[in-house]
């Protein structure tokens, strides 16, 4: 991995943890105390979710899914693969799904219907960042962090071949390197 191949950077790590601050109190004033139940995607999600479940002051559950329609290209290939499915049961819980990125919402919407029929009391999203400009399937999001303009971000759980996720910032990587 090179730094130098994030030709810019669009949030610092300051900016990063205080827009996380302020999602978990958004979170926090809709839900009051009522226990919710996290589910992150993986792989991209970790720091976000880690992040944004210590600002919550109700009981939370937390499971993992890992899902992807993207592989190692930089665009989604409309095809949904789960890898690691849900190993507890959410029915009648509030579901928070927590995402890095809402690109197509291919994946989200696919998500979200999944856990719908698996008998959630609601869901809802939380994703750190939106490029509504690539959306092909309309997706809610109820606790977004950023929209972005149409670049490939690396940095902050966001990757590229598996690289740039340990950055603590997130950037436009360089059309030289993809």
């Amino acid at each position: 991995m090179n730094v130098g191949d994030v030709e810019k950077v669009l949030f610092s790590e300051e900016q990063i943890k205080n827009r996380v601050k302020e999602l978990g109190d958004e979170i926090n004033n809709f839900y009051g105390d009522t226990p919710v139940f996290i589910v992150s995607i993986l792989k991209g999600s970790a720091p976000f979710t880690m992040d944004l479940i210590r600002c919550l002051k109700m009981d939370v559950k937390l499971d993992f899914i890992a899902a992807s329609s993207y592989g190692v290209s930089t665009t989604s290939s409309g095809h949904l693969t789960i890898t690691k499915d849900l190993t507890l049961d959410i029915t009648g819980y509030n579901v928070i799904v927590i995402e890095d990125i809402v690109d197509s919402g291919f994946t989200l919407s696919k998500i979200k219907e999944m856990l719908q029929g698996r008998g959630a009391k609601s869901v809802k999203i939380a994703s750190m960042l939106s490029k509504p400009s690539r959306r092909v399937v309309p997706v809610d999001i109820d606790f977004l962090g950023y929209e972005i303009p149409d670049e490939f971000v690396v940095g902050y759980g966001l990757d590229y071949g598996e690289k740039y996720r340990n950055l603590p910032y997130i950037g436009i990587l360089s059309r030289k390197v993809y």
